[in-house]
């Protein structure tokens, strides 16, 4: 193994220098001196040095400390027996039923591109149950949604729904699995959906990965890339078709920025970090459809003070088809769940998708309902 020394440690960022062959970008670095603190190289600072993410505590570390290239990318379990249960990003369970033995892995290889040419566009309609979602913005079979709110307005609940109805739906269907991605949000609120899982009987279809707000940025950054490369070997190694879920994708944006305040990079707008567009890109372009399987994405989205302005928020836009946004004013008058129905839409509204009686009754109601905000 090629060695190097520490040279910097800033919170979770940590540099390198290597006097022999430089490691590759997002290879595994260990630290002899800590077991269990291992580093991802994700930038260079010098043609010798290197920033590298720690996915431990870094207490007990010191300039001059030892570090291995093991020349390795960042894996996952895959395959069925991590249906049902509840991982980390390093493989580890949660769920109190004992480790995965000999399970398969997946790399968790960031920037990797898909086939482009074997990708299928969504062309059909995925029904949740929900009047409001089916009628203003259906969703996708094969397509991404994004559920937009602030704090407290019902998002975590919603999605708790949607993955019952349609896997409820779709149970009888052996094709279909699920993977949820537990981004920067509260430990009580994945216990409440694996309790809610195991209850209804859909935890044999259903993946958990967690990567809760407790966790430090690199941790939170990488589960949600984890998850999607999960969804991708059932899409193309099991031939399913998946239902990914994530809350929140805002926290996989906002762990990145914090990332970038440790490496010294200079910020974009809103002070986000320059690299958040091709990140956005990079995790999306995971959740295509081809010709073994279809990826639905579903996505929380916190919208930080109800800004839809927000940067966070306006660079997962572009890879949607479907915007369902909650709004506090209708959770205030007592509507749950708190859609506004003139704010949501879907490109699934064009009437090659939808009947013409449908594109046709939707107009006419947008149009009543925009008249009606109007008057308000």
């Amino acid at each position: 193994m090629n060695s190097g020394k520490i040279v910097g440690i800033k919170n979770q960022v940590v540099e390198v220098a290597f006097e022999g062959d430089s490691p590759s970008l997002h290879e595994i670095l260990t630290i002899p001196a800590l077991e269990n603190t291992f580093l991802e190289v994700v930038g260079s600072t010098t043609s010798k040095s290197f920033y590298c993410l720690s996915f431990g505590s870094v207490e007990g570390l010191k300039r001059g400390d030892e570090v291995l290239n093991t020349g390795e990318r960042l894996s996952i379990p895959a395959g069925e027996q991590v249906l049902g249960r509840v991982i980390d990003v390093f493989g580890k369970t949660h769920d109190g039923l004992g480790p995965l033995i000999n399970a398969s892995s997946c790399p968790v290889i960031l920037g990797d591109r898909n086939n482009l040419s074997d990708s299928e566009p969504p062309v059909s309609i995925l029904t949740t149950g929900i009047k409001a979602i089916d009628f203003f913005s259906p969703l996708l079979k094969g397509g991404k949604v994004g559920l937009f709110g602030g704090a407290g307005v019902g998002k975590t609940v919603l999605l708790n729904e949607l993955i019952h109805n349609t896997l409820m739906g779709e149970k009888k269907i052996p094709d279909s699995l699920s993977v949820f991605a537990a981004v920067g949000e509260r430990s009580r609120e994945a216990q409440e959906l694996y309790e809610l899982i195991k209850s209804t009987g859909l935890a044999p279809y259903i993946a958990l990965v967690l990567g809760q707000m407790g966790e430090n940025p690199a941790v939170r950054s990488r589960t949600a890339y984890a998850a999607a490369a999960l969804a991708a070997n059932f899409r193309d190694t099991m031939e399913k078709d998946v239902l990914f879920l994530i809350d929140n994708i805002y926290r996989f944006a906002q762990a990145g920025s914090e990332l970038a305040t440790l490496q010294n990079s200079i910020p974009s707008e809103d002070g986000y970090q320059p690299t958040l567009t091709s990140e956005m890109g990079s995790l999306h372009e995971k959740l295509a459809s081809n010709s073994k399987g279809s990826i639905t994405a579903i996505e929380a989205i916190f919208v930080p003070s109800d800004d839809m302005t927000d940067y966070g928020v306006e660079a997962i836009f572009p890879y949607l088809d479907t915007y369902v946004v909650l709004s506090r004013s209708v959770y205030q008058k007592g509507f749950v769940p708190a859609i506004d129905l003139v704010e949501s839409a879907s490109t699934a509204l064009d009437n090659s998708i939808v009947s013409p009686f449908h594109y046709i009754a939707y107009i006419e109601a947008k149009g009543i309902l925009e008249k009606a905000a109007k008057l308000e």
